[in-house]
């Protein structure tokens, strides 16, 4: 028998399971999916808005992987922390390990202003109204959602999900399964202007036409954007392309052509109506600024101040001097992800990754027998949710054929008894079942679908009562 550990249960994690579930190679295999949190799915849990149901629905397919009866669901258990068990000892439990960690830190602007309260990271944001335990309920419940001006600063789909969110009303997210303080927030919010802006023109927005077109769509916004900044990107007239170039990839053209009615018809507001200049807040697109300070008044942020850019002439931009100053109480940063080095795994600083050759962990450039990475950790955080099913594919590949020399090595017989031993309190399924039905009793007594609970106590309480 193969015994495998995979570290981490969001998408490339479940993946890799379900690769080495479909395999023929190696018949008879084992596979332990643990988490550092309580509950499984990683960001398609904490990660993807709530107002995205579609994917959110993305659980259910990874939730069959999960229930294999080849599976074994353990969370709760950390890796590499001082609290958790480090690779080497994990090492000696499997035959293998796939670390799935992905990216969790967020790219920081380097900015003067950028630690002032009222400063935040999108991924923070995120993880708050998604009810993350490291975040806590109340983040942004006393003053922060009292801005009346925010600023999102990046042009992907991160940026355009909290602008989202901060737009729509918080009656509509009522039947989602936000935290109730994160609700009661998002109601009492002041802001009335969210600014979406980017360093580089819309041709290179990373923002996906569907996101882009649900800003037009939400019920009591309206979408402004600038003709002016638009024309400034020299794709923005040529939606063929550019003379002696590549035509323009089918998203950046769909994109362009939602801009360019928007700005023709001055805007869209109130779900898709055009003009609507009583809307209650507005959105707008900004282009071809960079930020270089974050302006203070009262020891809070009270502004950013941008350098105008202009295309240089091969695929970037160049500063113009020319400078402008937007108001905002409240500045989200949505400019990338991460990743984060795992004590006792070799890591690249620069890549943001672990060293690997097709899937296999290096060590002074040596691949290292049993150590495996997939998912964000291997490949640096880019691609979309399904990108990660072909990462996964060649990991399990490598994996496979090492398989004859790992089934050698000594692997515990009940690896979780061991991690009970070191006096860790693994999460099993039955626990994460209990802590759905926890939810959804929650849910029940605010008159709502099942409402996350936002806290590693409220988490783990409701996973011990694994008898409901």
């Amino acid at each position: 028998m193969l015994s495998v550990a995979v570290v981490g249960s969001g998408p490339s994690g479940v993946y890799t399971a379900q690769a080495l579930l479909r395999q023929s190679l190696v018949p008879d295999v084992r596979v332990h999916v643990l988490d550092r949190l309580p509950t499984p799915y990683g960001l398609v849990r904490y990660g993807v808005a709530p107002d995205h149901e579609k994917i959110k629905s993305l659980q259910n397919s990874l939730r069959a992987v999960l229930e294999d009866e080849r599976v074994t669901f353990v969370g709760n258990i950390g890796v590499g922390g001082a609290d958790g068990v480090s690779p080497a000892r994990l090492g000696e439990l499997y035959h293998a390990v796939v670390y799935c960690v992905g990216a969790s830190a967020d790219r920081a602007l380097a900015v003067p202003g950028e630690g002032l309260p009222g400063s935040y990271s999108a991924t923070r944001f995120v993880s708050w109204y998604s009810a993350h335990p490291d975040i806590g309920g109340d983040l942004f419940a006393r003053d922060a959602l009292d801005a009346r001006s925010a600023v999102v600063i990046g042009v992907g789909n991160v940026a355009v999900d909290v602008a989202r969110i901060l737009a729509r009303g918080a009656g509509e997210l009522r039947r989602t399964d936000v935290p109730r303080a994160a609700l009661r927030a998002l109601e009492e919010s002041r802001v009335r202007e969210v600014h979406i802006v980017g360093r580089r023109g819309p041709s290179q927005a990373r923002f996906t036409t569907k996101e882009l077109r649900e800003l037009g769509a939400l019920p009591g916004a309206r979408v402004v954007v600038d003709p002016t900044e638009l024309a400034l990107d020299p794709a923005y007239d040529a939606p063929d392309g550019l003379p002696g170039a590549l035509p323009l990839p089918a998203v950046v053209r769909r994109n362009l052509e939602v801009l360019r009615g928007w700005s023709a018809g001055g805007g869209v507001g109130a779900g898709g109506a055009p003009g609507s200049a009583d809307a209650g807040r507005r959105i707008r697109l900004r282009f071809f600024l960079r930020p270089v300070e974050l302006l203070e008044r009262g020891g809070r942020v009270a502004g950013v101040r941008f350098v105008r850019t202009a295309p240089d002439g091969a695929g970037g931009v160049r500063d113009t001097g020319r400078y402008k100053n937007v108001e905002a109480q409240l500045v989200l940063r949505a400019v990338g992800y991460r990743g984060v080095e795992l004590p006792g795994l070799p890591f690249d600083p620069v890549r943001g990754t672990v060293p690997h050759a097709a899937g296999r962990v290096l060590r002074s450039g040596v691949p290292s027998p049993g150590e495996y990475v997939a998912g964000w950790i291997k490949r640096g955080p880019t691609g979309v949710i399904g990108s990660n099913r072909s990462c996964a594919k060649e990991t399990v590949a490598s994996l496979l054929a090492d398989a004859a020399a790992l089934t050698r090595r000594t692997a515990a017989e009940d690896p979780l008894a061991v991690l009970r031993e070191w006096g860790l309190r693994p999460v099993e399924w039955a626990g994460w079942l209990s802590i759905e039905r926890a939810e959804a009793e929650l849910g029940r007594s605010l008159g709502r679908g099942p409402v996350k609970i936002p806290d590693w106590a409220g988490l783990l309480a409701a996973a011990r009562d694994e008898n409901g």
